[in-house]
C-alpha cells in the first residue's frame, strides 16, 4: 500500500496579495502533479523597511482576523484551483485583540482546514504574541500534517509533539535572512530522524531569505533542495506509508525510537518540564488514524 503525496514547496520572495494570486495560478499551471503548496512564513505580510518602529506599525496596519478580506481571497484561491494550500504564515488579528504570527491551510473545497499561532517567536525581534496550541491536520485521502513556523523548529519539544499527535510530514515555513541556516538545516534532518516523519522547511528567497529549502525523509535523507536563494519552486512525490515502514522497521533497518518503552516501564521524572515521560502514553502515535480525537482540524 502506498499513499502519494504529489507536494510544491515554494521558495519565492514575499509578494502582495495580488502578486502571490497571479504567481501562484501560475506555478499551479506549471507544476500540475502537485496538490499541496507551500509558502514561506509572513509570505503575504512582510514590510519593505525592517526599522524596528516601521515594522510595528506596519504589524498594526496588515493584522486581519482569519476570515477577513485577506483569509477569504485565499480560501477562493485554494477553491478555484483545486489545491492544498498554505499560503505561509500570516499577521493574525486575533480576538483577545492581539496580533500572531499564524499559519493557515485552505482545502480544495475552499475551506481554511486548520490554524496555527507560532509558539516560538524569535524574541526579542518578533514582537507578535505566541500561540499555545500545537496543530495538525488530516488531508483527506494524504495522511496527517503538523504545522511549524521557523524558529519553532529550535525546540525538540515542538517537532516531537506533532509527531506524538500523529504528524507523518511536518510542515516548518520559514523566513531566515541570517547566516544561522546552515543549521537550520541540520536541524531540519535532525527532527526527521529522531521523529522518524517528513520534515519539509520552506524558506523565502532572497532578498528576504537565504533559501535553502529542502524536503528531508523519515530517515534524514535530504530529497530535494534549493541550493541558495534563488526563487524556486520544489516539487516532489512522496510516500507517507514510509513513516509507518520506517517505525516498524527501524531508521536504516535498526533504530525504533517509539518502540523505545513499555506500558509497565517505570516512568522518568523530567525535571526541566517539573514532569515525567510516561511509558503508558509514549506509542500512541504509531498509528495517525487512532489519533482523530487530538487532530486540533480534521478536513
Amino acid at each position: 500500500m502506498t499513499r502519494l503525496l504529489p507536494l510544491a514547496l515554494v521558495q519565492s520572495p514575499a509578494e502582495s496579495l495580488t502578486d502571490f494570486a497571479a504567481g501562484l495560478e501560475r506555478r499551479v499551471n506549471a507544476h500540475a502533479v502537485a496538490d499541496l503548496f507551500v509558502y514561506p512564513e509572513l509570505h503575504l505580510n512582510t514590510p519593505d523597511s525592517p526599522a524596528t518602529q516601521d515594522r510595528q506599525a506596519y504589524m498594526e496596519a496588515s493584522a486581519e482576523p482569519l476570515d477577513g478580506p485577506r483569509g477569504r481571497t485565499l480560501a477562493e484561491l485554494a477553491g478555484d484551483l483545486g489545491i492544498w494550500l498554505l499560503p505561509g504564515s500570516v499577521l493574525e488579528r486575533g480576538t483577545d485583540g492581539h496580533i500572531y504570527n499564524t499559519a493557515v491551510v485552505y482545502s480544495p473545497q475552499g475551506k481554511a482546514v486548520a490554524s496555527y499561532r507560532k509558539i516560538f517567536p524569535w524574541k526579542p525581534y518578533e514582537t507578535v504574541c505566541s500561540g499555545k496550541d500545537f496543530v495538525v491536520f488530516d488531508m483527506t485521502g494524504y495522511g496527517r500534517v503538523g504545522l511549524s513556523i521557523c524558529y519553532d523548529a529550535w525546540f525538540p519539544e515542538h517537532s516531537r509533539h506533532l509527531a506524538w499527535m500523529g504528524a507523518e510530514l511536518v510542515l516548518n515555513v520559514v523566513q531566515t535572512p541570517t547566516n544561522d541556516r546552515v543549521q537550520e538545516v541540520v536541524i531540519g534532518q535532525a527532527n526527521a530522524i529522531v521523529n522518524q516523519n517528513f520534515v519539509a522547511s520552506v524558506n523565502a528567497a532572497g532578498p528576504h531569505g537565504v533559501g535553502r529549502s529542502l524536503l528531508v525523509d523519515p530517515e534524514g535523507r535530504v530529497r530535494i533542495s534549493a541550493t541558495g536563494p534563488e526563487d524556486a519552486t520544489l516539487v516532489d512525490v512522496i510516500d507517507l506509508d514510509q513513516v509507518r515502514n520506517v517505525r516498524q522497521h527501524g531508521t536504516a533497518g535498526v533504530t525504533r525510537p517509539w518502540d523505545q518503552f513499555a506500558e509497565n516501564d517505570d516512568t522518568i521524572p523530567l525535571p526541566l518540564y517539573a514532569g515525567q515521560l510516561d511509558p503508558r502514553l509514549w506509542r500512541q502515535t504509531n498509528s495517525p488514524s487512532t489519533l482523530t480525537n487530538l487532530s486540533t482540524a480534521p478536513a
